[in-house]
C-alpha cells in the first residue's frame, strides 16, 4: 500500500494509480428548459433527471430507467440541456448534495447535477462507486448560508483512485453482489418493523374497543360494537381541550422547551425531541396557568403529525407550540386516552379535518370525536396493558433500527475500503469484510 494526498482514502495499492477524474471521464451538467413554453413540457419523450429521481432510490446500485418528468425534442434544441448517453453518471451538487446515480439509457437533467461520462480507462460503475465512497466529502465541498452548492471548480480538481480496468470490473462486480444481499436485509428488516408496528396498533384498538369481549351494537359509524358496561361518548364529555396561545414567541438556544407538533410521537412525551426555546419571559406569557402542561395531561398534535397524542409523565416545564393542545379531565383515565387518540383511524380524522388537504384538526371538531369509555377501574387496567404493548414494541423497534444503522454503516464500509484496496475483491467475501472493518 502507498500513502495518497486524498483525506478519504489515505492509502491505495501500489499498482494503482490516483488521477484527476477529468482525465477519464468528460464533465457535463444540465439545464432546464423554459418552463413557460408548454410545448417543451407537453407530449415528451426525453427523460429529464432530477433531484427526487434519485434521491427516492436510496443507495441501489442499479441504473437509472425511468424519471418522474420528460422534455420535448424542441425543448432540447432552444435550451442548454443535453442528452447524456447510457452510462452517464450524475452526481446531485445543490439540494440533497452527494446524491448520485448511473442513468440506464440516454437521458437528459437540470443544472443540480454534474456529470461525468466514462472514457476507455474508467468503468462507469466503478465511478459510482467512487462518488458513494467519497459520501463524507461532498459536505466538506458545500458552501452557502442557506442553500449549500459544489461549485463546478471544486468538482473539476477531484482525483479518484484508479486500479486497472479488469480490477475495477471485479470490485463492481464483488460490491453490486454484496450491496444487494445488504439491501435485501434491510428491506427484511423495515418489512419486519412495519408489521410489528401495525401488529401493536391492532393489539391496542382491540384493547380500546373492547374486541372480544360481549358487546352489543353501537350505532356509532367507528365503533360498531361496544362492550356491555361500556359507553361511547364524545370527547367534550368528559375532558377538556385548551389550545396554545396563537402567537410565534422568540426562540433562543437554550431555555424552556417548546413542543410543536413535529415533536410529538406516540407513547410517553419526550421533551428530549423538542426542537425549539424560549426564555423565561416568554415561558409565563405563553404558559398561563390555564395553558401550562402538567403531569398526566395529553399533548396532542393537530397539525403536521395530525393526530399523535402523547402522555405527559414529566414535572419538568414546557410550553406548546401552535398546533399543539392540551387535554386533561378530572375524572378519566389519561394513558388510556392517550392509547386511544393514537388508534383513531384516518377515516375517522378525515371526517374531522378543516381544509382541502387534511393539513388540520381544529378544537371544535376534535371535541365531536367518538370516545370508547369502559368504567374507571377498567380503563386503568386497560391502560396498564397498552403501555406495556407499546413499550415492549418501542424496545423491538429500537432494536431494528440499531440493527439498520449497523446494516447501513457496514455497506458504505465495504464500498469504501473495495475501492481503496483494502481488500482483495477476488477472495473476500462481503460478510467477513464488514465484521473485519467494524470491528
Amino acid at each position: 500500500m502507498v500513502p495518497t494526498s486524498l483525506g478519504w482514502a489515505q492509502t491505495v495499492p501500489g499498482h494503482w494509480k490516483v488521477v484527476p477524474l477529468n482525465f477519464v471521464a468528460t464533465m457535463g451538467t444540465g439545464h432546464t428548459p423554459d418552463r413557460g413554453k408548454k410545448e417543451y413540457w407537453e407530449n415528451c419523450a426525453i427523460p429529464w433527471v432530477t433531484t427526487p429521481d434519485v434521491t427516492r432510490r436510496g443507495d441501489v446500485l442499479t441504473p437509472l430507467m425511468e424519471t418522474e418528468q420528460k422534455i420535448s425534442e424542441l425543448g432540447m434544441a432552444n435550451s442548454a440541456a443535453v442528452l447524456h448517453p447510457t452510462d452517464t453518471v450524475m452526481l446531485s451538487r445543490t439540494a440533497s448534495i452527494g446524491y448520485s446515480v448511473r442513468i440506464g439509457r440516454p437521458m437528459a437533467t437540470t443544472q443540480a447535477f454534474v456529470t461525468w461520462h466514462a472514457g476507455p480507462e474508467l468503468d462507469p460503475r466503478y465511478l459510482l462507486l467512487v462518488l458513494r465512497a467519497m459520501k463524507q466529502e461532498w459536505r466538506k465541498l458545500a458552501y452557502g448560508s442557506t442553500h449549500l452548492t459544489i461549485y463546478m471548480p471544486d468538482l473539476e480538481s477531484i482525483r479518484i483512485p484508479l486500479p486497472p480496468l479488469e480490477e475495477q470490473r471485479r470490485i463492481a462486480d464483488f460490491l453490486e453482489a454484496e450491496t444487494a444481499r445488504i439491501d435485501r436485509l434491510q428491506r427484511l428488516r423495515a418489512r419486519h418493523r412495519a408489521l410489528l408496528v401495525e401488529r401493536t396498533r391492532r393489539y391496542i384498538e382491540g384493547l380500546a374497543i373492547g374486541r372480544g369481549l360481549p358487546s352489543s351494537p353501537s350505532g356509532n359509524q367507528w365503533i360498531r360494537e361496544i362492550p356491555d358496561g361500556w359507553s361511547i361518548l364524545p370527547l367534550k364529555r368528559r375532558w377538556c381541550v385548551v389550545d396554545c396561545k396563537h402567537r410565534t414567541p422568540k426562540y433562543v438556544d437554550d431555555g424552556y422547551p417548546v413542543v410543536s407538533p413535529g415533536d410529538v410521537t406516540p407513547g410517553r412525551l419526550d421533551l428530549s425531541a423538542a426542537h425549539r426555546f424560549v426564555a423565561e419571559a416568554d415561558f409565563f406569557d405563553l404558559a398561563d396557568d390555564l395553558r401550562r402542561p402538567r403531569r398526566g395531561d395529553i399533548i396532542y398534535s393537530r397539525n403536521a403529525t395530525v393526530g399523535i397524542a402523547a402522555y405527559v409523565d414529566t414535572d419538568a416545564p414546557f410550553t406548546m407550540g401552535q398546533d399543539v393542545c392540551r387535554i386533561t379531565s378530572p375524572d378519566q383515565d389519561q394513558l388510556f386516552l392517550t392509547h386511544v387518540l393514537n388508534t383513531v383511524s384516518l377515516a375517522e380524522l378525515q371526517s374531522l379535518q378543516v381544509g382541502s388537504t387534511f393539513a388540520r384538526v381544529n378544537i371544535g371538531t376534535l371535541l365531536q370525536l367518538s370516545i370508547p369509555c369502559p368504567p374507571p377501574r377498567e380503563q386503568a387496567a386497560i391502560a396498564r396493558q397498552m403501555d406495556e404493548a407499546t413499550r415492549a414494541g418501542a424496545a423491538i423497534d429500537r432494536q431494528i433500527e440499531r440493527q439498520l444503522t449497523v446494516l447501513a454503516e457496514r455497506r458504505q464500509a465495504l464500498i469504501t475500503a473495495a475501492v481503496t484496496g483494502q481488500f482483495d475483491v477476488s477472495t473476500a467475501s462481503g460478510r467477513n469484510v464488514t465484521e473485519g472493518i467494524t470491528a
